[in-house]
């Protein structure tokens, strides 16, 4: 399988899950706001959306969106613990943490990047990601990972999402279980693998 990818972007979050569950992928660089591959291929060719990450299956196939990704790749090794059994009230959990992941804090983080915001609009989004990450924070409490006390696939995206809070200049002092669980996260010998290989460590 071949992950298309961006060092640090959102498709950090599936390739920390491939290398929780031992799988190897093939990492293909993309320069985002070019369209193309380390190779000079055209990416929209690969993803028509036009972003990252993409998962491009032996078959030829090609997977996208990050929670779908994570979940995917989780599932192909359920014996990894990064996934619950379909079905069940965990893995349901774990697909609301993935998609608040993916509607309420990534979408949320991820528009303060645009060069065209204003200081009010910016003012306005930092009140809605200060809510989300309030909920965030209280969820956390008493728990090492967001569905309990095992790491599965949605702390690998939120883990990724929240990393942008350091380019952005958004102190996590007011929410200490963000802060720690970020550290926890950080220590872990794949997660650490994949900065390394992304060149963020």
């Amino acid at each position: 399988m071949k992950l298309y990818y961006a060092p640090g972007a959102c498709s950090m979050a599936p390739h920390i899950v491939a290398n929780e569950a031992g799988i190897p992928l093939e990492l293909v660089k993309v320069d985002i706001p070019n369209k193309k591959t380390a190779d000079g291929a055209d990416f929209w060719l690969v993803n028509p959306k036009g972003y990252v990450p993409a998962l491009q299956l032996d078959d030829g196939a090609v997977l996208t969106e990050v929670g779908v990704v994570c979940q995917y790749l989780a599932d192909q090794k359920p014996e990894s613990g990064l996934t619950a059994a379909a079905g069940t009230m965990e893995r349901y959990r774990q697909m609301e943490a993935l998609n608040f992941a993916a509607t309420e804090v990534h979408k949320q983080l991820g528009a303060l990047f645009n060069p065209k915001m204003t200081p009010a609009m910016r003012e306005v989004q930092l009140g809605v990601i200060e809510r989300r990450l309030n909920a965030l924070d209280k969820a956390l409490q008493g728990r090492p990972y967001i569905t309990g006390p095992r790491f599965t696939a949605p702390d690998a995206y939120l883990f990724t999402v929240l990393g942008w809070t350091v380019p952005l200049k958004i102190d996590l002092g007011p929410w200490p279980e963000i802060q720690a669980f970020v550290g926890r996260v950080a220590a872990r010998p794949k997660v650490q693998q994949t900065l390394r290989a992304e060149g963020l460590a």
